[in-house]
């Protein structure tokens, strides 16, 4: 799976080496189950995902410093976690990370100033792919949040094994049985940006650290 990564992987990779990562871009997996969503959107999903403008960028590669051990793709990543995470946090909702393509889908209420500043971002070579949606990453982090404040609150109706946001624009909910969960947990939390699917067991997902050189 290492065509398509998300945003996780890459803030992992870029902090060990002392670059500045967005922060409040993610939610950090917890033992609880609540997870950051993962492969939630497929990457044939996220290929096939509407695209309402794609830019190639022409910033210059750095010439000194940890960054440079990096590839383009994972510049341009930390490059837009810095834009998501300050005055544009308002817009941004999600991103995703195509090695096979060299690009970048970010997901972000449509703006543009955003899309100005992140196809300023994307270093040369590299593609970022803008989607549109209706809901900010802190909007969805909260409702993540409140879905999993008690993750057995819910015992005896069914089992809440991992809530997590999508890059995409909802919160991914995993449970045990979806037919009776789904409608307990919309009319608790509403219809919107919910999305509940049958996981077996709770897991958290793996980082991966992307290869210097």
């Amino acid at each position: 799976m290492r065509g398509n990564r998300h945003r996780t992987w890459i803030a992992a990779g870029l902090a060990t080496a002392g670059v500045a990562v967005g922060a409040g871009l993610y939610i950090e997996e917890l033992q609880t189950g609540h997870t950051d969503g993962g492969y939630r959107v497929a990457p044939a999903q996220i290929k096939a995902a509407a695209t309402d403008k794609s830019c190639v960028g022409t910033r210059p590669a750095p010439t000194a410093g940890d960054a440079v051990h990096y590839t383009p793709l994972d510049r341009t990543v930390d490059h837009l976690g810095k834009l998501t995470s300050g005055r544009h946090t308002a817009v941004y909702t999600g991103l995703s990370v195509d090695d096979d393509d060299n690009a970048a889908d970010v997901w972000r209420i449509p703006s543009a100033a955003f899309d100005t500043a992140a196809c300023a971002a994307a270093e040369k070579g590299v593609t970022v792919r803008l989607h549109s949606t209706d809901v900010n990453r802190k909007d969805l982090n909260a409702l993540a949040d409140r879905i999993s404040e008690d993750m057995s609150r819910w015992d005896g109706a069914f089992q809440l094994r991992e809530v997590g946001v999508d890059e995409s624009g909802f919160v991914f909910v995993g449970v045990d049985d979806p037919e009776r969960a789904e409608p307990i947990l919309e009319d608790t939390f509403g219809v919107r940006y919910i999305r509940v699917e049958h996981v077996e067991q709770a897991h958290t997902l793996p980082l991966e650290v992307p290869e210097a050189g």
